[in-house]
């Protein structure tokens, strides 16, 4: 699987003010969780609540043209969960939008490696409960639909593979993120039994792990 291109955007993140909470939205207001702690973008939040982890900004719709691109950074090599929350009216089978949560986001990770150590593998898993797998008849998935997808795909590593049960999974290899680098992943989640709350439990793999 050929690597997407996004280095230069991964740069400017990196460079730029909001990494000091400095950041500035399209209409000039300052951009920043809610006083509930939650970033809003489109139909739903993002959350660090649970630790582990940093968000530094979260912009976007979440729909195929105006994917949610949610940047973070990391301070260690162990696993952290984000929180999404539909913040929007659920309609079911929809396509995906920024009135509605259809249980459809397209979503763009930029995660910051600052734990002194190389990333040689990320994993990501969606769950409907913290720390409990999510099983096929749950509905929520990495675009389970087609075995082929096209709508994942990592800057920083060449492949990637899924396990659909008992857990949703993409596990991406044959790369690295170095330390006070970024990755790179985009991913499509797809909830056809949309939830309020779900979770997406990231987890990047030093070599000693």
């Amino acid at each position: 699987m050929p690597r997407k291109a996004g280095t230069a955007k991964v740069l400017a993140l990196l460079l730029s003010p909001l990494l000091m909470g400095q950041g500035l939205a399209d209409d000039g207001r300052a951009r920043g969780p809610g006083d509930d702690g939650r970033w809003y973008a489109g139909p739903y939040s993002y959350s660090d609540e649970m630790g582990g982890f940093r968000i530094v900004d979260v912009s976007g719709t979440g729909t195929r043209e105006d994917p949610v691109e949610i940047a973070q950074e990391f301070e260690t090599a162990s696993p952290a969960t984000l929180t999404i929350r539909a913040e929007r009216p659920v309609r079911l089978r929809g396509v995906p939008s920024a009135e509605f949560a259809t249980g459809m986001i397209y979503v763009r990770l930029v995660v910051i490696n600052g734990s002194g150590l190389p990333w040689i593998e990320f994993e990501l898993e969606l769950q409907e409960q913290p720390d409990e797998a999510s099983t096929f008849g749950d509905g929520l998935s990495f675009d389970q639909g087609r075995r082929d997808s096209g709508n994942i795909a990592s800057d920083s590593f060449d492949k990637y593979s899924r396990d659909f049960e008992p857990y949703d999974r993409v596990l991406f290899t044959n790369g690295v993120v170095d330390p006070g680098k970024s990755g790179l992943f985009e991913i499509y989640i797809t909830d056809f039994t949309p939830k309020r709350t779900i979770y997406l439990k990231q987890d990047p793999r030093a070599p000693y792990s």
